[in-house]
This record gives structure tokens, C-alpha cells and sequence, in this order.
């Protein structure tokens, strides 16, 4: 699975079944901007990226500016391109749309600008999570916190 998104704050289903999916051996890689354009936003999806991360997948902090794409790719089969961003307000609130394109072709086009990406982009390891400051982790805290209605 291949997911970038500049807003990753799932509710607790969906990072329930990404934490399912990669404990069955599912690859998941996310990218997520590192240039934030709302603080709390941000912080919220850092800290959600980094739950992934402790499970297996592969997160990607892009550096080239603000990641604003809107793709998922499963299976290299599925691709959804679109406006829906990985949180509750673009599942519930938001008028949102995304096409689901059931083709191969259009899935590997998808993959492969993830993958140009990756050129600007910084790999999150546990190891640079568990490096940032205090202040930091006071700034993810109250953004998870504030995640349902971010």
C-alpha cells in the first residue's frame, strides 16, 4: 500500500486496520509533508506516522515543499486519486471525492510519482522520532488530543 497525504489523522479504525494489516506482513508506505501549512495538523499526523512506523511500515517525510497529493495505491492494482485526506473531517465532514481506478497502469503511474518523491524525501525511523525535543512531544500530545476535530 502507497499513501500520500498531507493530513494523516485517521480515526482509530482506520490506523486499527493499517496496524492489522502490517501485522499480517502488508507493506505500507506513507508520505507526509514536512512543511506544515496548519501546526496542529501537523503535529497530529507525526505522531500518527510514527505509531505506523513502531508496526513496520515505511514513513516518508517529504522535504521538497508541501506535500499536497491525495493518493492511495493498493495491491498495485487500486489506485484513489483525489481530494479526501486521511482524517475525520475529509470522512465526515468535508465534501470530499476521490475516483477509485481499478487498473494497473494508472495504479503503477501512481507508484512511480511516490517514488520521484522519495528523491526529496527523509525516511522517520524510531530512532529520529524518539530524538525530538520535549517541547515536541507536548505539541503532538495536545494535537492528538485535538485530532477529532482537526
Amino acid at each position: 500500500m502507497y499513501i500520500q497525504t498531507p493530513y494523516f489523522i485517521p480515526d482509530a479504525s482506520f490506523l486499527d486496520a493499517c496496524r492489522n494489516a502490517l501485522m499480517s506482513g502488508t507493506k505500507i508506505r506513507l508520505m507526509i509533508p514536512n512543511k506544515p501549512d496548519h501546526m496542529f495538523v501537523y503535529w497530529a499526523t507525526y505522531t500518527n506516522a510514527a505509531e505506523l512506523v513502531r508496526y513496520g511500515a515505511e514513513v516518508y517525510t517529504y522535504e521538497g515543499g508541501f506535500l499536497h497529493a491525495k493518493t492511495l495505491v493498493i495491491d498495485g492494482e487500486v489506485a484513489s486519486i483525489g481530494t479526501t485526506n486521511i482524517d475525520a473531517r475529509s470522512f465526515r465532514l468535508n465534501f470530499e471525492i476521490s475516483a477509485l481506478v481499478y487498473d494497473e497502469v494508472v495504479a503503477r503511474s501512481v507508484i512511480d510519482a511516490f517514488n520521484r518523491d522519495l528523491a526529496c524525501a527523509d525516511r522517520l525511523t524510531i530512532e529520529r522520532y524518539e530524538t525530538r525535543t520535549k517541547w515536541i512531544r507536548f505539541k503532538e500530545s495536545v494535537s492528538r488530543l485535538l485530532s477529532p476535530i482537526l
